[in-house]
């Protein structure tokens, strides 16, 4: 049932009442899932908003941050569903050649069909604020979606991640969201995250969590170090830092010992060494106090990864284990996200996924809903793997985009017991992605040339093969020579060819001579 704008009016002048309305829509989205689960053909709109609700100040010094909108296109890719109505909102318009290249991915849909049924939104704004926010402040486009959701009762959000702005949005729109109440948003934050560990029980690096000032994180590291006088470096991550960018190490090298350690350390914080490009002392303390951070012994090793589980609480309460990755990590000291593989080395995979999931349980028990992934640091000893949580992810992350991919062009099903992704005929799949494939020559090339190259070569998916290469953040590579690419092949070694073999195929074109980021 709709709420009337008279109705919506109060609700946005009273928190309280806002907040009992989302719980109705989530309540409501709860009833009604089994039955939408069941029933592939049954109808639903979803309106796809792939809002960057995060710190500005830190989405600013990514790249073409303003492009990752993109990375939910993917979702075009649910009009497989043949009753299934798609509205997508972007900030600002997808070309449409982008939007063919998608369409021309869904297996045995005609173009039209799969093109009547879906809607692209558009706010027209290239500003830094986030796209829930642009939305809420133009109602007629608002109401323009209300307008495309047939029934609400079987209709909902798909956010990247879920903020107060997305919040609003729903109860304006009448509709409930995949994904987090943003009342639990802390639980995702880097000091949330060591909560949650400690309740399952899971290992994870020694640390301190809630510091809110430049005072109490020089008294964290120096505790760190006289926990451990052998410490030789820690991590500082702030609260609401992602993909990395928040981070910075400090070094205990020429550290005293004793009363004078504090001392010491406080007078060494502005030497951070900061993983976010550009970043410097007075900026990272302002964000320290704005946001808090957490200080955590960094972990060392000869031959150390960063797997990561993926998970999903359904809006019925089903807990699904999702994806296992190794991610690829760059920057200064390792700790920026660039791409990952699906899916982890086996030596280890079904280690993490079991670990991640007692923290996947305390999650749903504390009502989180959607997707969600949990970061680990491993270190090889002697024949084993000694495995550190660092991390909860709670929203869409840079591994989702390419797993959903996977499932939608293949029809495919993951399988727990093995940690692998198979098609309905039992062939197995696997990929290498990356969001952050740049090179300054790349700038040569258009989306067209792209999609030209991939097809004169033979990269392109092919669903007979089930291989090949699928790209995605396509509206950045013109203005700063950066794209997105999964390449899916039958083993890791497989995948990772495709992707080389793409890179050289770009690097030929336009002449280039370095190592694109991501590279397996």
């Amino acid at each position: 049932m709709r709420v009337a704008s008279a109705e919506l009016t109060g609700i946005e002048a009273n928190g309280s009442q806002e907040r009992a309305r989302f719980r109705e829509l989530q309540a409501g989205f709860a009833e009604a899932w089994p039955h939408l689960a069941a029933n592939p053909k049954a109808p639903r709109t979803v309106v796809v908003l792939p809002s960057l609700s995060l710190d500005t100040g830190v989405l600013a010094r990514i790249a073409g941050a303003h492009h990752y909108e993109e990375r939910m296109l993917c979702m075009l890719l649910l009009l497989r569903l043949p009753r299934t109505q798609l509205v997508f909102v972007s900030s600002q318009p997808v070309a449409e050649s982008t939007i063919e290249y998608y369409l021309g991915l869904l297996p045995g849909v005609p173009h039209a069909h799969a093109r009547a049924r879906l809607h692209m939104i558009c706010c027209h704004d290239a500003t830094e604020h986030p796209l829930a926010e642009k939305l809420l402040g133009r109602p007629r486009l608002v109401e323009r979606i209300r307008e495309l959701i047939r029934d609400p009762a079987s209709a909902h959000l798909s956010c990247f991640t879920v903020s107060p702005a997305e919040r609003t949005l729903a109860v304006r729109l009448g509709v409930p969201i995949y994904g987090c109440d943003p009342d639990l948003a802390d639980l995702g934050s880097k000091s949330g995250s060591r909560k949650i560990f400690r309740e399952a029980g899971i290992g994870m690096p020694a640390g301190v969590e809630d510091i809110t000032d430049e005072q109490a994180l020089a008294e964290a590291l120096a505790e760190l170090r006289s926990r451990d006088p052998d410490l030789r470096r820690a991590v500082v991550k702030l609260n609401e830092g992602f993909s990395g960018e928040g981070n910075a190490v400090f070094s205990f090298a020429g550290a005293p010992s004793g009363s004078g350690l504090r001392r010491w350390v406080a007078g060494r914080l502005p030497r951070l060494g900061f993983e976010a490009q550009g970043m410097e002392w007075e900026t990272y303390r302002a964000k320290l106090g704005q946001m808090g951070a957490i200080a955590e012994a960094f972990i060392e090793g000869r031959e150390k990864r960063s797997p990561s589980a993926q998970y999903r609480v359904e809006p019925d309460g089903t807990l699904d284990m999702v994806s296992t990755h190794d991610q690829v990590l760059g920057g200064p000291s390792g700790q920026i996200f660039l791409g990952g593989g699906f899916p982890a080395d086996p030596a280890y995979r079904l280690e993490i996924q079991a670990a991640g999931r007692e923290a996947a349980l305390r999650l749903r028990e504390h009502g989180v809903l959607g997707r969600f992934g949990i970061d680990f640091i491993s270190v090889q000893r002697g024949r084993h793997w000694e495995h550190h949580a660092i991390e909860v992810n709670l929203r869409k992350g840079g591994t989702t985009h390419p797993n959903l991919m996977l499932q939608f062009m293949t029809g495919g099903t993951y399988e727990p017991a093995t940690g692998t992704f198979a098609t309905p005929t039992g062939q197995l799949c696997c990929y290498h992605a990356s969001d952050n494939v740049q090179a300054e020559a790349y700038r040569g090339l258009t989306p067209d040339d792209l999609v030209d190259l991939a097809v004169l070569e033979d990269l392109q998916f092919d669903p007979a093969r089930q291989e090949g290469v699928v790209f995605h953040l396509i509206g950045a590579l013109s203005e700063f020579g950066k794209l997105g690419m999964v390449a899916v092949g039958a083993t890791p070694e497989r995948a990772g060819e495709l992707f080389r073999a793409t890179i050289a195929v770009l690097d030929r074109e336009t002449g280039n001579a370095s190592d694109p980021a991501g590279t397996p």
